[in-house]
């Protein structure tokens, strides 16, 4: 029966303890190349640096100058981001933003100094060749002694990889954005009494919208990778009992959101995206697509520990061990229960769909807006906005029109483009949170009642006082947009394709930027070229990061310094979301450009 069960519960191997290969120096090459690569015991195409995946541990030393010569033997063009490094954006690898890619059989040289310390990583940032395996982590040692103390450390990269090829994902996305979910809700389920009440189904029937849709892509093609090596490969990590180890763990995946836990062994958190935090002990903690996180932990016993990353839609997981001897293997948990979208992950705050009714609520437009009747002018819409049809028109009846929740008789319509001006009125955008709420204190869908100590963007606090306390001049709004059943992404109802100029910055000023998150999917945004301190209340300790998980139908606030001047992405770091067009320019200019 072994080959029935998933790859996470079956029998393993006697376990791979290899580190990662490494690259260091003043000098170091990189070749980009096809290749092959083996999961499992299963043979898979894949794009490789230096003839591995993940790509080769980069070390580097705080204070030096990194010379890196890139070869790409790709039949296409490539490119190698920096992801979370302060560098000249000439360096900072984006083709058609900061340079113009790296042609097929050519070579690039970056050259940058190395300024800050910390775990980061670099990945293509060309077409879909990260999901391929283009990726792997830096270590950037201080120049000064580190403030973490351990005795041992291991670089722990998380990624996920399918048989099928990137481009045949995104097609099925693109026509089926439900394709891979294979955990919807069912007759059998609901006679069961599982999963939602009757009523509840129903009334999620009629929005045309599915809870159980929490990842795009998952566990049905997806086999969850640790350094490489998938469930039943079993990478281990060593250690001797006693010993305070290190692990600088990676989400360098496409696509997967992951829950980290080491059952039986509690964790410290020391640094978040590569800058260093004030110890916090836990037990598991969710890791965004393109996040860092340092944990230290302290097996005192003579026995292995499972190290598990479960999916967060919780359809498969990767997991590896930690021993103090090669061949040694720890029970694995069984997947928890997966999670089912709420009200508040539609934008509805707090709210509790049993105690009201959806049943006026007008569906009939599918999400396409551009069939509906224009009724009378909406008197809150600027004439500016109005006058581009941005704005919902008063009393709308539409898509998402009309949701009565029975306490108060109070209306809430996720088509009320009045609260969201900015927001093109388009067909890619399906909804918009009515009631969107800070939601960087909760520790991110299914782990709120786990029973034990789940890590928080508000558990956060930075070990040393930020380099710019000053407070924001300025907001600036940011929508995250999209329309979930054609699988269209954007930033304020436009798409990456579609924009014309950058977000404009003048260089020094400070800028408070409030990410609204009008979707049911979870989004990690990141900012190239800078750090942002998250709005959490911590003061001059906020914590400083580059990425940030904003959850559905929730907010995040983040305030930066606009220092970095020249051309930077912006973007959703899901990789198919990004490639459909959930991505914009930011522009930093000198002071002088603005007189």
């Amino acid at each position: 029966m072994a080959a029935w069960f998933p790859a996470w519960a079956q029998p393993v191997s006697s376990g791979i303890t290899a580190p990662l290969p490494t690259v260091s120096g003043n000098d170091i090459t990189l070749r980009i190349a096809r290749q092959t690569m083996r999961i499992d015991g299963k043979v898979s195409r894949a794009i490789g640096i230096n003839g591995t995946v993940p790509a080769p541990l980069v070390r580097l030393k705080e204070g030096q100058t990194a010379r890196l010569t890139v070869v790409n033997d790709l039949d296409e063009d490539s490119s190698i981001h920096w992801h979370g490094l302060i560098l000249p954006f000439q360096m900072d690898g984006v083709p058609g933003v900061s340079f113009p890619g790296i042609k097929p059989r050519s070579t690039f040289v970056y050259e940058f100094p190395v300024v800050q310390s910390g775990t980061y990583w670099y990945h293509s940032h060309s077409g879909l060749q990260e999901q391929l395996g283009h990726y792997g982590p830096i270590v950037i040692d201080p120049a000064g002694p580190d403030p973490i103390g351990y005795d041992r450390e291991h670089v722990v990269v998380l990624s996920d990889h399918s048989q099928l090829s990137p481009e045949a994902i995104f097609r099925k996305l693109k026509v089926n954005p439900g394709h891979f979910n294979m955990q919807r809700q069912t007759l059998s389920g609901l006679l069961a009494g599982k999963d939602q009440p009757l009523k509840e189904r129903i009334d999620w029937g009629k929005m045309r919208m599915d809870p159980t849709d929490v990842a795009d892509v998952n566990g049905s093609t997806y086999t969850f990778l640790v350094n490489g090596h998938g469930p039943r490969d079993n990478w281990t990590a060593l250690f001797n009992p006693g010993e305070r180890v290190r692990l600088r763990i990676v989400n360098a995946s496409a696509m997967t959101i992951f829950n980290v836990r080491i059952p039986g062994l509690r964790m410290t958190v020391v640094q978040a995206d590569g800058l260093n935090v004030v110890p916090t002990e836990i037990d598991e903690f969710q890791i965004a697509v393109a996040e860092t996180y340092d944990v230290i932990v302290t097996p005192v016993e003579d026995r292995a520990y499972a190290l598990v990353a479960e999916a967060n839609d919780r359809s498969g997981m990767g997991r590896a061990t930690l021993a103090p001897r090669a061949g040694m293997i720890a029970e694995v948990p069984p997947l928890r229960e997966r999670p089912l979208a709420t009200m508040k992950d539609m934008g509805m705050g707090d709210m509790d769909m049993s105690g009201g009714s959806m049943a006026g609520m007008d569906h009939s437009g599918g999400g396409d807006m551009g069939a509906m009747p224009m009724p009378a002018a909406n008197p809150s819409c600027p004439p500016e906005h109005a006058k581009m049809g941005h704005c919902t028109p008063a009393g709308e009846g539409g898509a998402m029109a009309g949701m009565d929740h029975g306490s108060g008789g109070m209306q809430h319509s996720m088509r009320d483009f009045s609260v969201a001006p900015q927001v093109k009125r388009d067909p890619s955008v399906q909804t918009i949170s009515p009631m969107p709420m800070d939601r960087m204190g909760e520790p991110g869908q299914g782990l709120e009642d786990v029973g034990h100590k789940v890590l928080t963007y508000h558990d956060l606090v930075a070990l040393e006082r930020n380099p710019d306390v000053r407070a924001a001049s300025r907001s600036l709004d940011i929508h995250l947009t999209g329309n979930m059943e054609r699988f269209m992404w954007s930033f304020d109802g436009i798409k990456m394709s579609d924009y014309h100029e950058p977000i404009p910055f003048i260089e020094g000023e400070r800028v408070r930027i409030n990410l609204i998150n009008d979707s049911m999917m979870s989004h990690p945004i990141h900012l190239h070229g800078h750090f942002f301190e998250l709005v959490t209340g911590k003061g001059d300790r906020s914590p400083r990061k580059h990425t940030v998980l904003v959850q559905p139908g929730g907010t995040a606030s983040f305030d930066f310094t606009a220092d970095a001047l020249g051309d930077w992405a912006f973007h959703c770091h899901l990789l198919y979301h990004m490639h459909a067009g959930m991505m914009r320019v930011v522009s930093v200019r000198p002071k002088e450009d603005a007189q």
